[in-house]
């Protein structure tokens, strides 16, 4: 029999980072995970305090930059790979309006630090931007396939990983603890994702499910060291390569991909990518995302020793760390967690 602090079942972003939390705390852990939730893996992993379709700050940026850029540099070091890209995001603009909008939105105290109020001349011939473009600051990409693929290994060379789908029948509750096969635990966080929804005990949460696929280009003639947002996302991703996405599909729940998504997004690039490309790969995942766009954390109802820690959508880069502090907090110190994540505002 195995004792531990904690059993933690998902291995994406949310998981990761919970289990960053308890080593900074010397809290014992094993992690269970089966590789069936691709959202993390697949994501294009950018941090970016804009939402830039509508020019507003997103929720809680600033915190969550300021804890989350740290801690991925010292995963960095702790992994020995280089997960943080730090790469400026233009805005394509396609209208005077846009960019009129763009210098209102400057002006507010909340997104003033992360507009710059210049607009900068396109001189690419590989893209059409005759309005030119808007530059975000203090952005970038984290490798979240590098950086689950890396953690993943790292906790199998301290024997805390199991590789296995979780038998949610499998469980023991007790008042004092948590028995899981030949594993006992204070307490169990489920990080499941997308997977939450086959967990007998907060499969009732609101979560949606949200497909998105990606693909990667090969673009020799486009030379961009910059994440290029109009109608879809390019991302540069070293060797002439270029992650194009995503697509947002609320009906198929697979990880397949499909031929609709691509032609959608090959359209949409069109648009504005005037240079000779080929697509060499395409992705899919499912993403777990809530109605009113805030994580889903907390503590089940009628067992006080098991915990949620779900619904990232698609800013699991910057909200992870977040989030996972919070619960942390909540669990040991009985921290109060914010009323925007907790999963209390729906009961």
């Amino acid at each position: 029999m195995k004792n531990v602090d904690y059993i933690i079942v998902g291995c994406g972003l949310a998981g990761v980072h919970f289990c960053e939390q308890l080593k900074a705390h010397n809290k014992s852990f094993v992690v269970l995970d089966d590789t069936s939730q691709q959202s993390s893996v697949v994501a294009g992993g950018l941090y970016n305090p804009v939402v830039l379709k509508r020019f507003t700050s997103v929720w809680k940026s600033k915190e969550q930059l300021q804890l989350a850029l740290p801690i991925y540099h010292k995963l960095e070091q702790e992994l020995n790979v280089v997960l943080d890209h730090k790469t400026p995001v233009y805005r394509r603009f396609t209208s005077v309006e846009e960019q009129n909008d763009w210098f209102t939105a400057s002006d507010k105290p909340e997104l003033a630090n992360y507009l710059s109020t210049s607009i900068l001349k396109n001189t690419n011939q590989a893209i059409d931007a005759n309005f030119g473009f808007g530059k975000v600051l203090e952005t970038g990409r984290i490798d979240t396939k590098l950086l689950i693929e890396s953690y993943k290994k790292h906790l199998i060379e301290n024997n805390q990983l199991l590789e296995e789908r979780f038998n949610y029948d499998a469980l023991i509750i007790n008042e004092d603890e948590i028995t899981y096969n030949q594993i006992t635990a204070k307490h169990i966080i489920f990080a499941e994702g997308f997977g939450v929804k086959k967990n007998k005990y907060f499969q009732d949460l609101p979560l949606k499910e949200v497909k998105g696929e990606l693909l990667t280009i090969h673009a020799p003639d486009l030379k961009i060291n910059f994440v290029l947002k109009s109608s879809v996302f390019l991302i540069p991703i070293g060797n002439d390569l270029y992650t194009v996405g995503a697509t947002y599909d609320w009906k198929d729940k697979t990880n397949n991909i499909t031929i609709e998504a691509k032609e959608l997004l090959l359209k949409k690039l069109k648009t504005f990518l005037k240079c000779d490309f080929k697509v060499v790969h395409q992705v899919a995942g499912i993403r777990p995302t809530v109605t009113d766009r805030r994580p889903l954390v907390g503590r089940h109802e009628s067992f006080k020793n098991m915990y949620v820690l779900n619904g990232l959508g698609t800013r699991g880069v910057m909200i992870a760390p977040y989030v996972a502090k919070q619960l942390f907090n909540n669990i040991e110190n009985n921290t109060p967690l914010e009323r925007d994540i907790d999963i209390a505002r729906f009961n």
